[in-house]
């Protein structure tokens, strides 16, 4: 049992006074320097490329220390205008480090063919990684015209994603509940579609469409900015598919991507009978967007975080001692920041810092049993980290889509046992309500984004889209992916949802489910091998940052993505979760 764990994570020991460190700031400099050392030494002929190879994964390495660190000063207070400030700064020097790679691709794609397979030899654990960045070199514009479009994109493309965020950090949505008038920023409105009584759920429902239809012209002006200046890229790059960067960046192929949606597609039929029961348990005629996330049945159970802690490490420890391990060290080195304070950003994740050798968990911890699941997830996303720590730095970068394959899994084997653990009925219900909850954000609402998102585009080819054409493309692909089976729907989705504002990944969304299927998969096979299948699993994950995710699949799991099968696997473990919710509702 753990006991007496600190609710506040440990950031001293990586650079002492927060915003206002000193070594930081010499840190920041440091790395400002080198990076116009680096700029200038490649002006000339790369003769070393090996050392060279050394400096640039440091300065990268360096890079990603200080922005990871500058992310927690600015998640645990939103207040802290230095750190946002030190952002800022960070986000011109990562755009002067992209150009710099730039120019070094294009010495990459130089190299004559015999002399480049010499050197693949003589980097032979990066050859991948190279490989990757020469052909996306010959795929982009020449370097002067990239260089242009990196440094315009700062205040260009980038500005366009601060300014939305600007946009929803100014919003209050009035709100009167318990008799009480309320000023709710947009994360606590968003909570209220949790609250078990409908007519709460239903008023904040309304709040909420209007809230967002005042913002809808400077959201709709953002996301049109946003969506040309990609769509003016790609053309001046010779890309004819907008999809050719997201599947390019996840390292997948248009076939897997195909083969997971035709799959989850075939198989919606019992989700909608999830729908349509889940209404009828709610006292509704029929379910409705804002109810998609209401509770059913009764949890009670509350976990204390030395609690919630020691139950998720040893769920860990009965599929992988390891993650039990790692997840211990975590917990004991005060790694995760859990602590319920206002002042602190919405949401969770899991950053790493590749020169520490360290991670840290950002959350808000609640005690239920939502909050210890949320709480395995992240610490999965630890984990994945630290299996690859003496990794060369260019190998530990892996994508979105296989970048939540150990979270889901660690979420997966807590839930599961969750379930298992439950006391009555009603608990049970509630429990897999909520995993099939999940199935159906990551099976219909993340395929209806996808569907917006491929109409979008092809609409914004013709020209600028307006408000009322974005709301018809979202209420069309909300119907469709939803097979219509919903009363009320949200038309400014594309307004509210943060994603779709996201510069630094494009068409964020079907990577999410591709990690909660892929890591589905894993675990479906790491059940029925138990123990035996730990290795092979950190086999996989050391993996993720240096091979394409069919060349993964067929390696470490023998499967090929490209066809239904391996989905199918993965989809039944959601059915039966589902089919067991109505069998035990019925």
């Amino acid at each position: 049992m753990l006991t007496n764990l600190k609710h506040v994570w440990d950031l001293e020991s990586i650079f002492p006074g927060g915003s206002e460190s000193p070594q930081l700031a010499a840190y920041i400099e440091e790395i400002s320097r080198d990076i116009d050392k680096l700029a200038k030494d490649v002006q000339a002929k790369i003769d070393d490329w090996p050392a060279f190879v050394e400096r640039m994964q440091n300065l990268g390495g360096r890079l990603s220390e200080a922005g990871a660190f500058i992310g927690c000063l600015n998640a645990q207070n939103v207040k802290d205008t230095q750190a946002k400030l030190l952002a800022g700064k960070l986000q011109q020097l990562r755009a002067a480090y992209g150009s710099v790679q730039t120019s070094v691709d294009r010495q990459l794609l130089a190299i004559p063919n015999q002399e480049w397979q010499e050197l693949l030899k003589d980097l032979a654990p990066l050859a991948f990684n190279l490989e990757e960045r020469r052909q996306w070199a010959a795929d982009e514009m020449p370097e002067a015209q990239e260089k242009l479009a990196n440094d315009l994109a700062v205040d260009g493309y980038h500005g366009w994603s601060d300014l939305y965020n600007i946009i929803t950090g100014r919003m209050q949505i009035p709100f009167k509940k318990d008799g009480k008038d309320q000023e709710l920023s947009v994360g606590q409105a968003q909570n209220v579609f949790s609250d078990a009584d409908p007519e709460v759920r239903h008023a904040m429902a309304e709040k909420w469409e209007q809230a967002w239809s005042k913002e809808a012209e400077l959201c709709a002006g953002a996301l049109n900015h946003l969506a040309g200046f990609r769509l003016n890229l790609y053309r001046h790059r010779g890309w004819d598919k907008v999809l050719k960067e997201p599947l390019e960046y996840n390292r997948m192929s248009n076939a897997t991507l195909d083969a997971m949606w035709s799959t989850i597609d075939a198989n919606k039929d019992i989700f909608v009978k999830y729908l349509e029961r889940k209404g009828k348990l709610l006292g509704l005629e029929k379910l409705g967007w804002f109810d998609l996330h209401a509770p059913v049945g009764k949890s009670a159970k509350t976990y204390s975080y030395d609690e919630g802690a020691t139950f998720v490490m040893e769920q860990f420890g009965k599929v992988s001692p390891k993650m039990a391990a790692f997840a211990e060290k975590a917990f004991r080195n005060s790694w995760v920041e859990v602590e319920d304070r206002s002042g602190k950003r919405q949401g969770a994740f899991c950053t790493s810092l590749p020169m520490s050798g360290q991670t840290r968990v950002f959350m808000t911890y609640s005690g239920s049993a939502n909050s210890v699941s949320t709480l395995a997830h992240e610490l999965g996303h630890a984990f994945h980290q630290s299996v690859m720590t003496d990794l060369p730095l260019m190998c530990q970068r892996y994508a979105m889509n296989v970048a939540e394959t150990a979270s889901t899994f660690a979420e997966m084997v807590v839930a599961d046992a969750a379930v298992q653990n439950a006391t009555s009925k009603d608990e049970k219900i509630a429990l897999l309500g909520g995993k099939v909850g999940n199935s159906i954000s990551f099976f219909m609402d993340i395929h209806s984004r996808f569907l917006f998102e491929t109409s979008f585009y092809e609409a914004r080819r013709r020209g600028p889209v307006s408000v009322d054409q974005l709301n018809d493309l979202m209420l069309t692909a909300q119907k469709q992916a939803f097979r219509d089976s919903l009363n009320t729907w949200h038309p400014h989705f594309w307004c509210s949802k943060l994603h779709f504002y996201i510069t630094a990944v494009p068409f964020y969304n079907f990577p999410y489910t591709f990690g909660y299927l892929f890591s589905a998969g894993v675990y479906a096979m790491a059940r029925q091998e138990g123990k035996n299948f730990e290795q092979k699993y950190v086999d996989l994950l050391r993996d993720t940052g240096r091979m394409r995710v069919e060349d993964l699949a067929q390696r470490h799991l023998g499967v090929d993505l490209t066809k239904a099968d391996f989905w199918q696997q993965a989809v039944d473990l959601a059915v039966a979760d589902a089919q067991e919710f109505l069998d035990l509702t019925e």
